[in-house]
């Protein structure tokens, strides 16, 4: 306690003469705000004898300028190529009894129902190529209306789909030249970065003015493996707290420069079904930019290596032929090239596929989805049946050869 009230009055004399220029400072700086005072005194007594005050320039170009910040520069670059798509599509929902009068009997046929459906996507050309998620517009899509933020409304037909990727290209219908988006590097996106959702969501708005939630990249390379369920392969995923609700699927991911990062596409609630919670996962531009180019080549996606067989998927019929019941979507062996790896694997016609890799086959997509998670001069694990007995091979995968 003593030598605490021994030092007060040093420190007091240290205080007193920091604050002496200050004082100074504040004296100049009351001085030109008295000149100030005068002066606007001065402009009041001429306004109000002449009825006209004028605001400085100065100052609102001032504020102009403190409200233009790089996430504004970045919603205005990208929102003129930003569309709302409204897809109509036929699903079969249900069955009916129907009585065929030639065959005197009673069938079931499949009820079909249109479907109207909403989501977002981004213009990659001036003569009007579009991108957007599969599940927003598919193979199925009957009619494809894609609305631009300057009101105009165009038909479009669907050019290529990925369903397993879950992007879809389209193609507008018109004469004109369309603005366009630029991608950006995702290999480049740095965690903790601004990032943009852009999109239409819950297809609130008929106009198809992009909204913007703003959030930060929370981490990259997320990967959610391939599942019975939902055998899509979502790899290298970009995850964002950017708020991102349905009508937004399908739109761009953007970064702080107004560069396309990614595809926003899906968000993970963790089984409560309250909407967004602040995880956002969006495809990678690279990865996009990628399949873009095979889907505007041939109009679907190849794998890198040819795996040198052809398979059909089990029915119940073979099922119960090879006593396999129980394990439906194992893949049956249709043919093997004599070049190719399934040949030197030791795999031949009439084998089952049960397993690739460590995962046990459920539908011919299904295995689709893991062949994609192989590249060329991978060796990839097969579990095979053949004639009552279970067998396991690598294979060696070798790049495609074009045809």
């Amino acid at each position: 306690m003593s030598a605490s009230c021994t030092n007060a009055p040093r420190q007091s004399d240290a205080l007193l003469q920091q604050r002496e220029p200050v004082t100074q400072e504040a004296g100049t700086t009351i001085s030109s705000l008295q000149s100030s005072s005068a002066a606007s005194a001065s402009d009041e007594e001429e306004g109000e004898a002449g009825q006209s005050v004028s605001v400085p320039q100065s100052t609102s170009s001032s504020i102009d300028n403190s409200r233009q910040t790089a996430i504004t520069r970045a919603v205005r670059n990208v929102s003129p190529a930003v569309v709302s798509i409204t897809v109509t599509e036929v699903v079969q929902k249900g069955r009916r009894v129907g009585f065929d009068q030639y065959y005197n009997r009673f069938f079931f046929a499949p009820i079909e129902r249109e479907v109207n459906s909403m989501g977002s996507g981004f213009i990659i050309s001036q003569d009007g190529l579009v991108v957007t998620n599969q599940h927003v517009a598919g193979t199925n899509a009957k009619k494809v209306v894609i609305s631009l933020p300057d009101g105009e409304q165009y038909d479009a037909e669907v050019l290529g789909t990925d369903e397993l990727a879950d992007i879809t290209l389209l193609k507008m219908e018109a004469d004109r030249t369309f603005p366009t988006v630029e991608f950006g590097n995702s290999d480049n996106v740095i965690v903790g970065e601004w990032s943009l959702a852009v999109g239409n969501p819950f297809g609130l708005f008929e106009s198809a003015q992009p909204s913007v939630t703003v959030g930060v990249v929370s981490a990259t390379n997320r990967d959610f493996r391939p599942n019975p369920n939902e055998p899509r392969v979502y790899v290298d995923m970009i995850q964002t707290d950017a708020a991102i609700n349905r009508g937004n699927s399908g739109g761009p991911l953007v970064d702080s420069e107004g560069k396309v990062i990614g595809i926003n596409t899906f968000i993970f609630t963790g089984g409560t079904s309250r909407g967004f919670v602040g995880l956002g996962f969006a495809i990678p531009s690279n990865r996009v930019q990628k399949i873009i180019r095979q889907l505007v080549s041939s109009g679907e996606v190849q794998l890198p290596f040819d795996p040198g067989f052809t398979t059909v998927e089990m029915t119940y019929e073979l099922m119960a032929k090879y006593n396999l019941r129980g394990f439906p979507g194992l893949l049956l062996v249709q043919s093997v090239n004599r070049d190719g790896p399934a040949y030197e694997a030791g795999i031949m016609p009439g084998d089952i596929i049960l397993r690739i890799g460590d995962e046990r086959v459920q539908s011919k997509m299904h295995a689709q989805a893991l062949f994609r998670e192989y590249t060329e001069g991978d060796s990839m694990r097969v579990e095979l049946y053949r004639k009552g007995s279970h067998y396991e091979t690598k294979m060696y995968l070798r790049k495609k050869v074009k045809e």
